[in-house]
């Protein structure tokens, strides 16, 4: 349920409110059949081991959906790439696949999405926990309905008997009460488990189906002019067509997102789950690619209209490392000269970025675009009026190829200075 993350006390009410309901359709409807005179009768022995021990699974998932890290980079100190995202949020590179969780105040690898019914996120390391969940719920759901339908089954039949034969005015209460209930839950539940199956098998995650929507608009219905816009560093990027590229095959894509290629263990509520690699390399920071795309590392692709909307192809809006890079060797007299001559320009820049930005109304007013794209000016918006914010996303960080500080630019050609002296 995108966004209920954002309403008041949902993080606080959302894990006791789930424990209720579950205890609630579990325990209650047991309650319910095996206390009053419903035909057909109590549980027998057989269902109620096999239904209360979905349960038990289900209740462990739930813990471990709840409990386990969803994932924490860790960065030694050592000479970084300057190529690559930045996370302006954690001071850090952003490895492909995180995002910057804005209810976790971190970059989560491979978030798929901010769960409040879980309080954490669906990560690579709580998305196997929480698949189990929503499997075991799904099932006990199942096997709870098969037991609701036997007693309404019987009550259809014994229809035409008199109301005092029947049972008490309490079980037909209880009966209606816990399977209006049900079919709510089963409904949202299924809905879940499908689109988290599918994320599964494509090996995708929720933020990267919205990439994926906003990339085939943007090819769908952008107009010739964006095909060729520069970068925040003043190179000239070209806008193309780019494959999914983390899709490497559905048993792979399984195996991977479970931390194990035995199928046996994928849907065993005491196995355990993908592990965040410590070394800089490996699990959660680098990840297999299919080979589709002209070169590895090229997704998420460029998004031409938020670069557009940004004013990053305008040159009033570059960006200049070398100009930075040299000032930071001046005198302190020199520096302060050249902070007030950047001053001054920002400043310039910045009324002329506002003067074109007020010309253009939300996305789609400026021409006929379709009307599937949604608005740039507070983030992308899929069909569904849904943003990335919705799901947990901080859209700050979000932005294409962030800016890396100065200060972590110098101390990346210090370290490799230092690195060539050796």
């Amino acid at each position: 349920m995108a966004g209920f993350s954002d309403a008041p006390f949902a993080e606080i009410l959302a894990v006791p409110a789930v424990c209720v309901l579950t205890a609630f359709l579990s325990y209650f409807s047991q309650f319910v059949f095996n206390t009053t005179a419903l035909d057909p009768g109590p549980l027998s022995r057989n269902e109620s081991v096999v239904f209360n021990t979905l349960l038990l699974c289900l209740w462990f998932s739930y813990f471990r959906a709840v409990t386990i890290d969803p994932g924490r980079f860790v960065f030694e100190e050592q000479v970084l790439d300057a190529d690559g995202r930045w996370c302006k949020k954690c001071q850090a590179p952003k490895p492909p696949r995180a995002h910057h969780c804005r209810h976790c105040k971190r970059c989560i690898p491979k978030m798929d999405h901010h769960c409040p019914w879980t309080r954490n996120c669906v990560s690579m390391t709580t998305f196997p926990h929480f698949l189990r969940f929503l499997l075991y719920a799904n099932v006990s759901l199942w096997m709870l309905g098969y037991f609701f339908w036997q007693r309404f089954y019987a009550l259809w039949e014994t229809r035409h008997m008199p109301a005092h034969l029947g049972p008490s005015l309490f079980a037909l209460i209880s009966l209606a009460m816990t399977s209006i209930i049900w079919g709510v839950t089963t409904l949202a539940l299924g809905l879940m488990l499908l689109t988290t199956l599918q994320g599964w098998v494509l090996n995708r995650t929720t933020i990267e189906d919205m990439e994926v929507d906003r990339h085939e608009s943007n090819i769908r219905n952008g107009s010739r002019e964006w095909w060729d816009v520069t970068g925040p560093d003043g190179e000239k990027l070209q806008f193309e067509e780019i494959e999914f590229p983390y899709d490497v095959g559905f048993f792979a894509n399984m195996a991977q997102a479970m931390g194990t290629a035995n199928p046996l263990l994928w849907l065993l509520p005491l196995a355990g789950n993908p592990r965040l690699s410590k070394t800089g390399t490996g699990p959660g920071w680098t990840w297999d690619e299919n080979g589709f795309n002209r070169k590895f590392g090229m997704w998420p692709p460029p998004d031409p209209e938020k670069l557009r909307r940004a004013g990053r192809d305008w040159e009033l809006s570059r960006r200049n490392y070398d100009t930075e890079l040299q000032d930071a060797g001046l005198s302190p007299e020199e520096q302060v000269e050249a902070f007030r001559r950047r001053q001054e320009e920002d400043l310039k820049r910045r009324n002329r970025l506002m003067a074109e930005l007020e010309e253009i109304d939300e996305y789609g007013s400026d021409g006929d675009h379709g009307s599937d794209k949604g608005s740039y000016r507070n983030g992308w918006v899929n069909r569904d009026g849904e943003r990335l914010r919705d799901y947990g996303v901080d859209e700050d960080t979000e932005q294409h190829d962030e800016d890396v500080p100065i200060a972590e630019l110098l101390r990346r050609r210090k370290g490799a200075a230092s690195y060539k002296d050796e």
